[in-house]
């Protein structure tokens, strides 16, 4: 990402000029940040992570956005586009344009070397305040490795990590199982990868406090 400069806007300003943009934008306290451009490895895993989640979804009142779906984090006023969004329940929208999200129940992102310090910040940071959100999921490109922070009384995430081909990620929240061999189905790494097979650990995380 990279902040567009000398532009100043406002939430309503901000809207109408990103629905004729042909560059995606993050927004927060008037400042544009374009999003960079994806790897071939993040092309490939978000489609089938979108596969996984239709098909264990069907027939149930939930609904999978990919990143074309706009979020706002009506908190801390940051608008932005995870790389996947999933809500159970009926979605919320701000306008009738139907293209700003308000109350995910998951969020999925596909990290890069260029984001993953922000996804795994100041980003996760702002989506805690989310009272909606029920997990938050860090998918890494470079080996098959999942994270998931969830939800729990009193404040606190939860992580959970599965490491290698053979593992599986449950998802209770939305009863999902994410088979780490078909979220990175023909996925070639750039360097091998020396991790077990599986490994699962967890460990809490205290949460932000507005």
């Amino acid at each position: 990402m990279s902040a567009v400069p000398k532009l100043y806007l406002t939430p309503t300003e901000y809207l109408a000029f990103e629905r004729q943009s042909d560059i995606k934008h993050e927004y927060f306290r008037g400042d544009l940040f374009a999003m960079a451009g994806a790897s071939r490895q993040h092309a490939q895993i978000a489609p089938n992570l979108a596969y996984l989640f239709v098909g264990q979804l069907k027939g149930r009142p939930c609904d999978v956005f990919n990143s074309d779906m706009r979020v706002k984090v009506s908190p801390t006023g940051l608008y932005t586009y995870p790389d996947l969004a999933i809500v159970c329940g009926r979605p919320r929208f701000e306008d009738k344009e139907l293209d700003t999200l308000l109350n995910p129940t998951v969020i999925i992102e596909i990290l890069s070397k260029s984001t993953e310090a922000y996804d795994r910040g100041e980003k996760f940071v702002q989506y805690r305040t989310l009272e909606t959100l029920t997990d938050y999921l860090l998918i890494s490109q470079a080996r098959p490795h999942i994270e998931r922070f969830t939800r729990q009384e009193g404040g606190l995430w939860l992580l959970s990590e599965s490491i290698g081909l053979d593992a599986v990620m449950p998802i209770e929240s939305i009863q999902c199982q994410l088979p780490l061999a078909e979220v990175y189905d023909r996925v070639e790494f750039e360097e091998a990868s020396s991790t077990p097979k599986l490994s699962l650990v967890k460990e809490e995380v205290e949460a932000y406090a507005p």
